[in-house]
């Protein structure tokens, strides 16, 4: 018996305060008490199958109930789970947590409340607690049982194995035959024994913590996890069954899905007698309908469904519980059903600040005694995209709240549609287009509707929100999180998605359209003062770049005992006098951008409308600098050769990489000034070209541009042994299964996804490309998002070939290795003809080379099966099956918006001449930007580097407050229909997410437009090679 009055609830267990739902009482006064009197019994099914009988006042609101089971369970993260019951009608239906159970279930001693999980997130990482866990995977089960989860055998044969370790531990075949035939998880769980058997032999050693992981991580894959059906009718008479979920509506045919409405679509949802209506926000590129009307059974199964939905939309939508609408003066009309409880973002947030002990609990299907244990230290909130509070319209600049932002946060899986759409920038709506006043008429009895407002969108300033991230991360789908797990249960940080495009609060800087009409009218109009310009904005960034080194890594390094003597001496003397000279450089160039402005009284106009007496002064005084540039490259391998030897020096590394400031990877850094030479002479080639020779600034420009060239040639070698070393070390941090992918001798060629053709069908996988093998992956189920190598196939005596007509599957290639052979398919014929060529090529170099390489992955002996035989042995472990207890040991935070993880998601490929020209191409300053349904233009520093726009407040920031990676975006110009009516403004889309950027000059939008369409659309080989050639690289 569940005593309520005896327990703490969740929320004060956590420190909250007390909340007996949605407060419709007036600003400082208290909710009332929970009603007491005559208490009724009511019977709770929990989802081990056992029930409970819990004794509640009568006149108590649903709430209470919720609270003693979960006060019962010891249960913390309570919110995901709810009560359902049949009611008079036999509908099932959720218990309302604000309305009184006796109004809700007549007759308490005939129904039978279960306990049930009610909002399923789109990643079971994002669950903290093992108990919560153990109780979504019963939920699993149970769904599983019923018919409600359905898939093929092998993930069902999958599911199954891992519940069996979890119920009687490690492998036994008589024990696992006997209990299988004791206990059905399946209908026609016969005819899969024998695999479930084969697949549980894999899971030795995992504990039933473990195995509950894992079987979440499968399940959360699966098209029906979490779905609860309900029958409908479309406009035609049609059969259909519709759908809620963290992501939106969907909509299926049985149980295939055959659309989805993402809740960045949906404008308002309504339900009028037995009619469901969605209302979609306008879209020029959809052929959808304004609003979609769907025909239920009657009327209560449609206010049933519309109450799920509004409920799924507060939950994972909104920052905090809605506000309620203030009572009418004269009467009440329609609903007055609201969402009540915590959000998901308050729920991670509590559970995240609490410190909990470790609590025991039974599983009462295990043999095993688990014990909850709960991360206690707090985490800094890091993010990729910060989400910020909506400030009010009404606030003048600098008011509103400031966003946390920072380098890593979240990942995102992409399989989830809600993925961008959950941090795609939707606009403020004003109450004429958002939906009714406060006080106007309510709809007619029997008319619901709920105004789709996300966290996005809420019209009043709130106090600031951590900076928190979906996962695409692409996103799969993604609701805010920073998540802190078990050490030895499950991943303790979720990664950034690379797929999330920037969440910044349009009035978060003041709009600035006729300030800066004004300001660009009284600037010079020269092409050449907007190429000093761009030295002077690529400089600032510069600067910041060596701070990393010389002041935030320094930092870090002094407070820990990490780092040996002589590599510090190494690195940070042959840094300092860099940032120390470049900073006098900036200093320089300002002066004279402000004296060609006309910004000082000193100035003589004709005088210094010139830049290039200031860069020939101190390129001259940069080659004095030329001993501090000859040690990086040794610094860099230095510095990988302590991390391999050092564990500590390797952890303080990887959490500086973590930290906001350290944007890119770290190893970039340290190559940094190397570029830079580049850019010079880049900017110096502009100004020669654009000035006659009879020009004032000609001659400097040449003698400095001579002087630069020498220095580039001098240091050519070095710079691209050092590129290449840096990208296999940074890939080496992606990559699971690889004892030595750093040799002498070895070269980075293409990495990026191709679909491989198995007995399952087309599945995705990440190859990687080098001039002697090549490598293709898997994402693993690991904390750190890592890639698992499967194969490898030596370029030495392979052939390729298109095999489109083969196989019927679209830019499909057999690439014949001497041991193996696998089938490919590309996403284009483009993308197709650039791994042919690659391919090609890197067989060539393989055969000119002295023959085949040694095999080099970790732990995999020699591959000397048929084809057939790797292609069973290549289903195995694409599934997984021996990785569960790696993944979980596995503890290592990484950074998950590296350029593999992009093209993962994106569905792409990058080339190492790609890596070499986005070096080129570097480039920063202000843009103003806009969103496809806001007005006006938000002023930003923007910084283009390593494939990725980079977005700050202002130039002084030191860590961007979003990033937007640009691979798979289009770049256009907005067309009339668009009602753009400004200047050099570029636009950026990508699937449903559109941004608009405004330059300040037309040289300023072109040299925007040529470093983006760099990232966005790869040249080809042999462009690149010329265009590299022509600048001696």
């Amino acid at each position: 018996m569940g005593e309520i009055e005896q327990r703490p609830s969740p929320g004060s267990r956590l420190g909250a305060p007390e909340n007996s739902g949605i407060s419709t009482l007036e600003h400082g006064q208290k909710p009332p008490p929970t009603p007491s009197g005559k208490l009724m019994s009511i019977k709770i099914q929990m989802l081990d199958d056992t029930q409970e009988a819990f004794e509640v006042p009568q006149r108590a609101p649903g709430k209470v109930l919720l609270d003693a089971v979960c006060n019962h369970l010891n249960l913390v993260e309570g919110d995901y789970f709810g009560l359902e019951f049949p009611d008079h009608k036999k509908i099932t239906v959720w218990l309302d947590l604000l309305k009184p159970i006796v109004k809700q279930i007549r007759r308490p001693k005939h129904v039978v409340v279960k306990f049930v999980v009610k909002f399923f997130p789109p990643d079971h990482t994002q669950l903290q607690e093992e108990l919560t866990r153990y109780l979504f995977a019963l939920q699993v089960k149970q769904d599983l049982a019923q018919g409600r989860l359905t898939c093929n055998d092998t993930s069902a044969a999958l599911l199954i194995s891992h519940i069996v370790q979890s119920e009687i531990g490690d492998f036994d075949e008589a024990s696992d035959r006997e209990h299988l035939a004791k206990n059905k998880y399946i209908p026609q769980q016969d005819a899969l024994e024998d695999k479930i058997v084969e697949y549980h032999h894999n899971h030795i050693g995992q504990t039933p913590a473990e195995s509950d992981f894992q079987l979440l991580e499968i399940a959360r894959r699966l098209e029906m996890y979490g779905i609860r059906l309900h029958p409908a009718k479309d406009r035609e008479g049609t059969k259909i069954n519709l759908a809620v979920a963290n992501t939106g509506i969907l909509v299926f045919q049985g149980f295939t899905k055959i659309n989805a409405f993402n809740w960045a679509k949906v404008r308002k949802l309504s339900f009028k007698r037995k009619r469901f209506l969605i209302k979609l926000r306008p879209d020029a590129n959809s052929s959808y309908q304004d609003t979609l009307e769907f025909l239920m059974a009657s009327r209560d199964f449609c206010k049933s469904f519309w109450k799920i939905c509004v409920e799924h939309h507060a939950f994972f939508r909104l920052f905090e519980e809605p506000k309620p609408k203030p009572k009418p003066v004269l009467f009440s009309r329609g609903s007055s059903f609201r969402f009540s409880g915590r959000t998901q973002k308050q729920v991670l947030d509590y559970v995240k600040e609490g410190g909990h002990k470790k609590v025991q609990f039974e599983r009462k299907h295990s043999k095993i005694q688990s014990i909850r244990s709960l991360a206690t230290q707090p985490t800094e909130p890091n993010s990729e995209v910060p989400r910020q509070a909506q400030q009010s319209a009404s606030l003048p600049p600098g008011e509103g709240a400031e966003p946390a932002g920072g380098a890593s946060g979240q990942q995102a899986a992409e399989q989830s549609a809600s993925a961008e759409e959950r941090q795609s920038p939707a606009p403020p709506k004003s109450p004429a287009g958002g939906g009714k006043a406060d006080g106007a008429p309510r709809a007619p009895a029997d008319e619901e509707e709920e105004v789709v407002k996300d966290r996005t969108q809420q019209s009043k300033a709130q106090p600031p929100q951590p900076s928190t991230e979906l996962s695409i991360n692409s996103q799969g789908g993604a609701v805010p999180a920073n998540v802190i797990l078990s050490p030895s249960l499950s991943p303790d940080t979720k990664q950034a998605s690379p797929l999330v495009s920037p969440l910044l609060n349009d009035q978060a800087c003041p709009r600035t359209d006729d300030e800066e009409e004004g300001r660009r009218k009284r600037f010079p109009t020269d092409k050449a003062y907007f190429i000093a310009k761009e030295v002077s904005t690529t400089e600032r960034t510069y600067l910041k770049d060596l701070e990393v080194i010389t002041s935030w890594f320094q930092s870090t390094v002094s407070k820990e005992d990490a780092m040996p003597e002589a590599l510090k001496s190494l690195i940070f003397p042959n840094f300092e006098p860099l940032h120390k000279f470049h900073t006098s450089f900036l200093k320089e160039t300002e002066q004279r951008l402000a004296l060609w402005e006309g910004r000082s009284n000193a100035h003589v106009r004709g005088d210094y409308q010139r830049i290039g007496d200031v860069l020939l002064k101190n390129i001259q005084g940069m080659k004095q600098l030329a001993a501090h540039l000859w040690k990086h490259s040794e610094a860099l391998e230095a510095l990988e050769t302590g991390i391999r030897s050092s564990r500590r020096l390797e952890s303080l590394c990887r959490d500086f990489e973590l930290q906001k400031v350290c944007y890119l990877p770290l190893n970039t850094f340290l190559l940094r000034p190397l570029h830079r030479l580049m850019h010079y002479k880049q900017v110096l080639e502009r100004l020669c070209k654009h000035h006659p020779p009879s020009h004032a600034d000609f001659r400097d420009c040449r003698a400095a541009l001579a002087e630069i060239t020498e220095m580039v040639v001098q240091l050519h070698g070095t710079m691209i042994k050092m590129e290449n070393f840096q990208k296999l070390h940074e890939l080496k941090k992606d990559l699971i299964g690889i004892d030595n992918l750093v040799i002498p001798g070895r070269e980075f060629i293409r990495l990026g996804s191709l679909s491989k053709l198995s007995g399952k069908g087309l599945q995705q996988r990440m190859f990687f490309l080098f001039n002697d093998v090549l490598l293709y992956t898997s994402r693993g189920l690991t904390a750190s998002n890592q890639f698992k190598v499967h194969g490898q196939l030596p370029l030495y005596g392979m052939t390729i070939e298109e095999s489109e007509d083969e196989w019927g599957v679209p830019h499909c290639l057999t690439l014949r290795g001497q041991r193996q052979s696998i089938v490919v398919a590309a996403g284009s014929r483009a993308e197709m003809e650039k791994w042919v060529e690659d391919i090609q090529m890197a067989i060539d170099l393989a055969e000119k080379s002295s023959g085949p390489t040694p095999e080099f992955l970790a732990s995999s002996p020699p591959d000397h099966k048929s084809p057939e035989e790797a292609a069973v042995a290549d289903q195995e472990s694409e599934d997984d099956l021996s990785a569960s207890r790696t993944s979980l040991e596995r503890q290592a935070p990484h950074r998950g918006n590296t350029m593999v993880h992009v093209c993962w998601h994106r569905n792409t490929s990058v080339s190492m001449v790609d890596f070499s020209v986005a070096v080129e191409n570097q480039l920063s300053g202000n843009l103003l930007r806009k969103f496809k349904n806001s007005n006006g233009w938000q002023k930003l520093w923007v910084v283009f580097t390593n494939f990725c726009l980079f977005f700050y407040k202002s130039h002084q920031d030191h860590h961007p407050l979003a990033s937007l990676p640009l691979l798979g975006y289009s770049l256009t110009i907005p067309s009339e229909a668009e009602d753009i009516h400004k200047d050099y403004v570029f636009k950026l889309h990508f699937k449903s997410h559109v941004y608009y950027f405004r330059a300040e000059s037309e040289y300023t939008f072109e040299r925007w437009m040529e470093v983006i369409r760099s990232a966005t659309s790869s040249a080809s080989r042999a462009h690149v090679l010329s265009h590299k050639e022509s600048h001696v690289y």
